[in-house]
């Protein structure tokens, strides 16, 4: 039997309602005209999965309720699973809705529940236990079956593995394999990271061939709620062979994947292993749901494995498609007229800048000049406004690197002269202090008080352009707290505070000679070389003074070993000196030694600051974001102790 089928992503909206339907409803629509009879659409979509605590308001799955009965009709003619929350027994569960030709035959329940790094479900949903089945009231008095489900449509027997489900050792597949499914289905909603990709092909794939089913992989799309990044993938496999596979990121609304598979390989798979143990007998399985479906006549087709386009890229490329996409989304969703960044000729400002070029680049390659009705400009200069904000401590190395690179990019560019305000505060300050302030005994607050006081003007810049201000800080430099509050830390987004400082270097020197791939062709920034030929400062001391980003803390390349050592890896000061001596040896351990109290003091001493920080993307397993990642007390001992011992 061939059926053919179709995986869904969907770039969502928590708690919007109309777009939400709406999008749904479109890619329905897509997937019906492109022959498909079953349809898979991602986990938790009417809601959106970013709802967070609204997931306790029960007007948020009541109306999620109301929007499936709403699209019911929607499905005639296929079978689609359809993720919303469910509110049951007093509990609110992770549910997948199975609609048959507009008739809700049941709700299947979520086991296993993503409760690590940036995913919270535990605090909302409650795990569905293994092998129960129960029934869900229905207000008119009506009920449907939910829990663990088999169903069986006209004589396809189709499962579910949700999300995390999939990544757990003790695998729902493996039950649903000895009941006998045909077809398995994961709606997830599977956040972006370097390397996923990989990970999600290898348990789809295996999936297919240790179940002896067709598995269909559908995932959301974009920037759905501020600081998650989906890269909408989508995978069908069978008998261990990756039969299909969608491209990657993306700026449209929905994406659909559909192919034929034959039903009755997998069944032969399954008849010709020695090691398959069906579940005896069939008719008595009580979580086996069972619902009537003429299945369309498919033509026969060649089934092995197919070339596929992996999207496989290094993580330059990633990092750019991932970046851009968040943006683009980010911008559009907070109705947000463009971007402004405050261009200091530095590496951080000049990344943040050509980001937002690569993403207006490349959602008009995907999109057309009016960039489907999503963003409103004309050109570029539209999108981004810069300014070089100069003190008497700023130079003309990065003054010219600033306006070369604006100019290159095409963004609208002014530059200001803070000095005098800059002047002002100090003698201000001085008199009420009572003292004349000098660089041998207030280091920190003049160069503070130089970083802060740029922060009125481009802030000003942003209300009156109603734009989005980015903030500039690095992953790196919020590890230690090398950034002034209110000061470089001032926007409403951090697009790099999940990348460290030697990835955003490397990715800066591959920009302006590699680039990423956009409508067909390398992108590049030669202008980047004016950025990239200098050593990172914060020009904030007198030039003679010499400063430079890795003098006042430790080279990047060390400050970002220590702190996948002592915050990813949890390795104490004396193991991280230890690790510092193998990795570093032909460095002074006398330098290895003030390296390693400098970072462990400067990380307990600066976490209020991570607390402040704007949002920003996650991109790895290694984001130091304390509300959706690395939670650590603002108070502590700071690891005094364990520093006086080494």
């Amino acid at each position: 039997m061939n059926l053919h089928l179709a995986a869904v992503a969907l770039n969502q909206t928590p708690l919007d309602w109309p777009g939400n339907e709406a999008r749904v409803r479109a890619a329905l629509d897509e997937a019906r005209a492109g022959g498909a009879s079953l349809v898979c659409l991602p986990e938790l979509c009417l809601t959106g999965y970013g709802c967070e605590d609204a997931f306790f308001a029960p007007a948020t799955w009541q109306r999620a309720w109301r929007m499936l009965e709403d699209l019911l009709p929607a499905t005639r003619g296929m079978v689609v699973a359809i993720g919303l929350p469910v509110f049951h027994q007093r509990a609110l569960f992770n549910g997948c809705a199975v609609a048959a030709d507009g008739e809700l035959l049941g709700i299947a329940a979520k086991k296993n529940l993503a409760g690590d790094g940036i995913h919270y479900e535990p605090r909302w949903f409650k795990r569905w236990p293994d092998g129960v089945r129960d029934e869900l009231r229905l207000d008119d008095g009506r009920s449907v079956p939910i829990g663990d489900l088999l169903f069986e449509v006209g004589g396809v027997k189709i499962g579910f593995e949700i999300c995390e489900d999939a990544w757990v050792a003790d695998r729902p597949g493996a039950k649903l394999a000895a009941r006998g499914a045909d077809v398995i289905l994961n709606p997830s909603a599977s956040h972006f990271a370097f390397g996923k990709a990989g990970i999600r092909r290898r348990f789809v794939t295996e999936g297919s061939r240790a179940f002896g089913a067709a598995y269909v992989y559908s995932n959301l799309l974009g920037n759905e709620a501020g600081r998650i990044i989906y890269d909408g993938q989508l995978l069908v496999a069978q008998n261990g062979h990756l039969v299909a596979e969608s491209p990657r990121f993306g700026f449209a609304d929905h994406r659909v994947l559909a192919v034929t598979v034959d039903l009755d390989a997998g069944r032969l798979a399954m008849a010709r292993s020695a090691n398959h143990r069906p579940q005896l007998p069939a008719t008595a399985d009580a979580g086996l749901v069972r619902g009537d479906f003429d299945w369309p006549e498919v033509a026969a087709a060649f089934h092995v494995a197919l070339p596929c386009d992996t999207g496989d890229e290094g993580q330059c490329e990633e990092f750019t498609h991932a970046v851009t996409l968040g943006l683009f989304d980010y911008v559009r969703k907070s109705r947000s007229n463009g971007f402004v960044v405050s261009l200091s000729g530095g590496a951080d400002s000049a990344a943040a800048a050509c980001l937002v070029r690569l993403m207006f680049d490349a959602a008009r390659a995907e999109l057309g000049d009016g960039f489907g009705g999503k963003i409103t400009a004309g050109d570029f200069a539209e999108v981004l406004l810069t300014a070089y904000q100069s003190t008497e401590n700023s130079g003309p190395v990065t003054r010219n690197a600033a306006r070369v690179l604006a100019e290159a990019l095409g963004a609208t560019h002014r530059e200001l002269d803070v000095a005098a305000i800059h002047k002002a505060y100090v003698g201000m300050i001085g008199e009420a202090y009572g003292e004349e302030l000098n660089w041998e005994e207030h280091d920190i607050p003049l160069q503070n008080i130089q970083a802060r006081v740029r922060s009125p003007g481009i802030w000003m810049l942003a209300n009156l352009r109603n734009a989005l201000l980015l903030s500039t800080s690095n992953r790196s430099e919020a590890a230690v707290g090398y950034a002034t509050m209110d000061g470089d830390t001032s926007g409403g987004l951090a697009p790099l505070s999940g990348i460290d400082k030697h990835f955003l270097r490397e990715w800066l020197r591959w920009l302006e000679t590699t680039g990423p791939v956009i409508g067909g062709e390398r992108r590049t920034v030669p202008a980047l070389a004016a950025v990239n030929v200098q050593q990172p400062t914060a020009e904030l001391r007198p030039g003679e003074q010499g400063q430079t980003d890795e003098g006042d803390l430790m080279p990047y390349e060390v400050l970002d070993f220590i702190e996948g050592a002592a915050i990813r890896d949890r390795k104490s000061p004396r193991e991280v000196l230890g690790l510092l001596k193998v990795a570093f040896g032909d460095r002074p351990e006398a330098t290895l030694l003030q390296w390693t109290k400098r970072f462990f003091t400067l990380w307990s001493r600066n976490q209020w600051k991570r607390e402040r920080y704007a949002p920003g993307f996650h991109l790895d397993d290694e984001n130091l974001d304390p509300k959706t990642w690395c939670r650590w007390p603002i108070l502590s001992g700071g690891f005094r102790e364990e520093l006086e011992q080494l």
